[in-house]
């Protein structure tokens, strides 16, 4: 299974490549980080295919590439204080965290941001802190953020979340309605404030769910 799963992985890494991540950072965190350990069991063997698959809670985790593409776009120096929402499994947060200086992430259902925190605290990931909160509200009193990522899909900006990014921060996050086409934007705040909006691809996320 571990040389099954070695060839899969380097597949993976030149598949990503391919598709154009070249950040030797974040192609190192894919590759390092077991995808295999933030599935259910049955999907063990799915792993390394560029997919997203099933967590329960009808949630998911991303597709590598979408999860190397946002990551690569927070162009990530190693002391960034990071906020995420949507948890998931903790797949992203690992990768993440990997890469930065601290990561807080938001996950609205209970059961998956305790399951979230005790997987990241057992694989050694000592600077993610989980929080079971509305993303929406974002972290006021952990706020400002070097950098925010989002992984669901709201069908407009949140200004709540614009005001938690610090100057000179970056933000990424899917916007559109849940069936109709979403993208990709990327949000700059320049240091007098300015913000900056660039669309960058069509996707496909889960809704962002508030309480």
């Amino acid at each position: 299974m571990l040389y099954e799963n070695s060839i899969q992985k380097a597949n993976l890494i030149m598949s990503l490549r391919s598709m154009g991540i070249c950040s030797k950072d974040v192609l190192n965190a894919i590759e390092t980080i077991p995808r295999e350990l933030f599935l259910p069991s049955n999907f063990h063997s799915y792993a390394y295919e560029n997919n997203p698959l099933p967590i329960g809670f009808e949630q998911t985790i991303s597709q590598p590439y979408i999860v190397a593409l946002m990551t690569e776009a927070l162009n990530l120096k190693g002391n960034e204080i990071i906020l995420e929402i949507g948890t998931g499994s903790g797949y992203q947060s690992a990768v993440l965290a990997s890469l930065s200086h601290h990561v807080h992430t938001i996950e609205i259902i209970d059961e998956l941001a305790n399951k979230a925190a005790l997987r990241l605290e057992k694989f050694g990931y000592n600077n993610v802190t989980v929080h079971t909160a509305d993303g929406y509200n974002g972290l006021p009193d952990e706020a400002p953020f070097d950098r925010i990522i989002v992984t669901a899909a709201s069908e407009e900006v949140p200004e709540t979340l614009i005001g938690q990014l610090s100057e000179g921060g970056i933000m990424i996050l899917p916007i559109g309605k849940q069936f109709e086409i979403q993208y990709l934007w990327l949000i700059k705040k320049e240091m007098d404030g300015t913000i900056i909006r660039e669309k960058i691809l069509p996707v496909r996320f889960l809704p962002m769910v508030s309480k």
